[in-house]
């Protein structure tokens, strides 16, 4: 098994940024208009004007850009940004006309591959950025592999691709399959998740619902208050793969007791005996939750002892 270190392994900042001398005629990097960056297409990871970045404009104020951002001509003039975001933001705060960017000729899976990967090394990630995020990368890994074989079509290819996007992630392969489910929900209802009130396995029952179901799922929950719990979600989607879901039905199935939460606390010290110190508490989670998943299928296997041996 790879250690957890190796698991949030990045890119190098050569292969993500290129270098200082570019051959000629392929990368250049330059200073370029603020108004001739424009935003990538699709862009999952959001722009906020919060603390973060406030202190990113006091730098940028003091001490310029000094990561220089990555972006490609667009076929209609100006420059698409591929990664810079935030950083083009923090420039327009700071009062600067110009940011220092590198342009290279990227194709659009060679581009989003870029832009994924630089924002994924972010320190906080919204579950919705992680989501739309992910499914964006394996698409683009998997157009970028050629069309598998036809012994390897179907959940077994898939599997693999997600494998190979774990390699280079915090998040085991299960987690990034819970991520991209995500991508399903309605709105309102990613929205629960990003603001920490709908929890992540039972948002990922809900994504199997239809969007009707999911709708009616949404009114009730913001009428009630009541945040569906795993046991629910999970019911709630066995009747929609049964029957339809109706506003009567998801009543009473949301108002079932719910059993009491079970709680087990972790020392941060003992955990970081096992854990390198830039580890985040969603990253550990995911590993503890991947072991905990493997050691589970270990244990279906295995025939329960007697106890009056």
């Amino acid at each position: 098994m790879k250690s957890s270190a190796a698991r949030i392994q990045m890119n190098s900042f050569e292969d993500l940024f290129g270098s200082n001398e570019p051959a000629p005629g392929k990368d250049r990097f330059q200073e370029i208009a603020l108004s001739e960056l424009h935003p990538f297409q699709k862009h999952p990871f959001h722009v906020v004007d919060d603390e973060k970045m406030q202190e990113m404009v006091e730098s940028v104020t003091q001490h310029g850009v000094l990561v220089p951002g990555i972006v490609r001509p667009r076929p209609e003039g100006g420059y698409e940004l591929v990664a810079g975001h935030r950083r083009k933001r923090a420039s327009e705060l700071a009062g600067l006309d110009t940011m220092p960017v590198f342009v290279k000729e990227l194709d659009n899976d060679e581009a989003v591959l870029i832009m994924v990967d630089s924002n994924l090394q972010r320190e906080k990630i919204l579950p919705s950025e992680k989501a739309f995020a992910y499914k964006m990368r394996l698409e683009a890994m998997k157009r970028k592999a050629g069309r598998p074989c036809k012994n390897n079509l179907g959940p077994v290819g898939q599997n693999f691709s997600r494998d190979e996007l774990a390699k280079n992630s915090a998040d085991s392969s299960r987690q990034i399959q819970r991520y991209i489910r995500l991508t399903e929900l309605l709105p309102r209802l990613l929205q629960l998740v990003d603001e920490e009130k709908l929890p992540l396995r039972p948002a990922v029952e809900i994504s199997y619902l239809i969007k009707d179901e999911q709708k009616l799922l949404f009114d009730f929950v913001e009428d009630a208050g009541v945040i569906p719990s795993l046991m629910q979600a999970q019911k709630l989607r066995e009747y929609s793969q049964r029957t339809e879901l109706t506003k009567y039905l998801i009543e009473d199935i949301m108002s079932e007791e719910k059993p009491a939460p079970v709680k087990i606390t972790l020392k941060k010290k003992r955990l970081y005996q096992y854990f390198p110190q830039s580890y985040t508490q969603e990253q550990m989670e995911g590993v503890i939750f991947s072991l905990l998943e493997q050691w589970k299928s270990t244990q279906e296997g295995v025939e329960p002892c007697d106890q009056n041996v």
